[in-house]
């Protein structure tokens, strides 16, 4: 199925946006961003690609950050952040999606300056600009540009391009950080993230789901999965596989959130 002339019209913006530019990609290896370096390899002067590695990040997302790379034919560079120390942000407190998205942007705009490139870009949409969004105005203070939003772009635009040029992630669920399994006040520790690492693992491995968050809460862990998955999570002898898996990982009780997931779970008590 081809994009709306009114998407590919967007996506022309962007590409004049970027034209005669050197351009800096945060790059994850989600759609977004993978869309992102795929215009900018066409549009762009140069391009590079850089992922800051994190211990919020999954190992398997940074593994798959790695081949969506080698499929665009660019070379990705990692550079470490020791996010739990370096950030202060094991507190986890309300504004760490903006003390965290500052600490990005920083290392993203250092790297852009050692090499003489022109400009950083990331990913996010125009379909990520309600709720709670600290980051946002942590990425316009720092001068990062956002493509998508400059133009009007949504998740589901994004989509549609990376169908129509074959890229590999174009179905990929969304991922976000880790840290956002914990509620606000909650410590976040090495330890902890490996817990909901694992669950989130068994969760994809047992149900065979794509879209699931293991959320925190102590000794317990809430499950969510894509709302259109749910029925995938009745069958009880993979539901006793879980339970084993979640409290191999550290977990006394395993829930399922009936609602399914949606954006900004976490962020839900803030309006109550």
């Amino acid at each position: 199925m081809l994009m709306k002339d009114a998407t590919r019209t967007k996506f022309n913006d962007i590409c004049t946006i970027l034209s005669g530019k050197s351009v800096l990609v945060a790059f994850s290896g989600g759609v977004d961003s993978t869309v992102l370096a795929h215009i900018s390899k066409e549009c762009a002067s140069d391009i590079a690609l850089l992922t800051v590695v994190s211990p919020t990040v999954p190992e398997s997302e940074l593994l798959g950050a790695r081949i969506v790379a080698g499929e665009l034919g660019l070379e990705l560079k990692e550079e470490p952040i020791n996010w739990l120390e370096e950030s202060n942000l094991s507190e986890n407190l309300v504004d760490r999606c903006y003390t965290c998205k500052k600490a990005l942007a920083d290392r993203w705009l250092e790297h852009a300056k050692s090499i003489g490139y022109d400009m950083v870009i990331e990913g996010t949409t125009a379909t990520e600009t309600e709720g709670y969004r600290p980051g946002l105005a942590a990425l316009e203070e720092s001068g990062v540009d956002s493509p998508y939003l400059q133009v009007g772009i949504t998740k589901a635009e994004i989509r549609e391009y990376a169908r129509e040029n074959n890229l590999s992630i174009a179905e990929k669920p969304s991922m976000a950080c880790l840290a956002t399994r914990f509620p606000y006040g909650t410590e976040i520790t090495h330890e902890r993230l490996t817990m909901v690492a694992t669950v989130e693992e068994a969760v994809q491995d047992i149900f065979g789901v794509e879209c699931v968050r293991a959320r925190y809460h102590g000794d317990l862990v809430r499950v969510e999965v894509g709302v259109d998955e749910l029925s995938k999570m009745f069958e009880p002898e993979k539901l006793q596989l879980l339970d084993v898996a979640a409290k191999d990982a550290g977990f006394t009780y395993v829930t399922l959130d009936l609602q399914g997931y949606r954006t900004g779970a976490m962020d839900e008590s803030l309006s109550t």
